[in-house]
């Protein structure tokens, strides 16, 4: 029970499997709830957590902070003008090598995200929900999904035991994906790709132009300028072409709340930044996303993800 009448927010930072029990508990001691991502081990769960949370009308939010990346709002704002136009594409890698040691245990304090009766699951729920989220903020929803996933090491010895166990979370994934746009997407993850610390990327391609962003290279923003974003027409002019965005002069996000000017935007800032626009949906600006709804649908395509490596088929999502 959360029961201190000086509290106002509960921060659910523990590991995935204590989300729904903690944030049930908050939203029934009209808190307000800021819940990691992703919501929970499944849709079942994350659907009783919006329903509390709603029926309590406390103020929520999940933190898929790349939305606060300064280059990713800007690639926002060129796709709501109209530049990118009609898409065509859309491609997203998360990649990252800790895991790749067969010696790396699973469990315990600093690798629960290993072992699936704490995670969930593995890349899917914790890098992939990341791309999942950028993805329908961008370019709308999903439909559906079909999916190959991979274990690569089949035992790790558990750190609380001691014992080898089978790991049960999946070390990659990889899924194609329609959107309902009718733009394709395709969608890899993997803790295997030596090399790679924090690969975030996407790319959207569309009939007037393209963007392009690489979280290991986080102020800028590529965008390929091809057409007028009002008459759709081609530009005829010399500047056409791939532009690399420095994201740091005023005019774009968020750089009204960064100094110095030009210094290569921080990791952490990205939580700063959507914590700030929490409290300003409190004093009355815009109603904060993504909220924990918008973790639900998110939860939905990775148990679709999911579902879809195990029965080897397309799987529809719901609306």
């Amino acid at each position: 029970m959360i029961e201190r009448d000086d509290i106002d927010l509960i921060d659910v930072c523990v590991p995935n499997h204590m989300h729904h029990d903690v944030v049930i508990a908050a939203a029934e001691a009209h808190k307000m709830i800021v819940c990691e991502k992703p919501v929970a081990m499944n849709t079942a769960e994350a659907e009783a957590m919006v329903a509390a949370a709603e029926k309590a009308g406390v103020a929520n939010m999940v933190s898929f902070n790349y939305r606060r990346v300064p280059a990713i709002s800007l690639a926002r704002q060129v796709i709501d003008e109209g530049r990118i136009g009609r898409p065509f594409h859309y491609r997203a890698t998360y990649l990252q090598d800790y895991t790749i040691g067969a010696d790396v245990p699973q469990g315990g304090m600093a690798l629960w995200r290993l072992d699936s009766r704490v995670a969930g699951s593995g890349v899917t729920g914790d890098l992939l929900a990341h791309s999942i989220d950028t993805a329908e903020w961008l370019n709308g929803p999903i439909a559906r999904v079909v999916t190959h996933t991979e274990t690569f090491v089949k035992e790790r010895k558990h750190a609380d035991t001691g014992k080898v166990e089978k790991v049960d979370i999946d070390d990659a994934c990889m899924f194609l994906a329609i959107f309902a746009n009718g733009s394709m997407g395709t969608f890899e993850s993997t803790r295997y790709a030596r090399g790679r610390k924090n690969y975030n990327t996407f790319e959207l391609n569309g009939e007037r132009g393209a963007v392009f962003f690489d979280l290991e290279d986080p102020h800028i923003l590529q965008f390929f300028r091809y057409a007028d974003p009002d008459t759709g027409k081609k530009i005829e002019d010399h500047l056409t072409g791939w532009q690399r965005i420095h994201v740091t002069n005023f005019e774009h996000p968020y750089m009204g709340a960064w100094w110095v000017p030009g210094c290569t935007i921080g990791y952490e800032h990205t939580f700063i930044n959507g914590l700030a626009d929490f409290l300003a949906g409190l004093e009355g600006g815009p109603a904060f996303q993504p909220d924990l709804r918008s973790g639900l649908r998110t939860q939905r395509v990775c148990d679709a993800v999911l579902q879809s490596a195990r029965e080897g088929k397309w799987i529809e999502i719901p609306e």
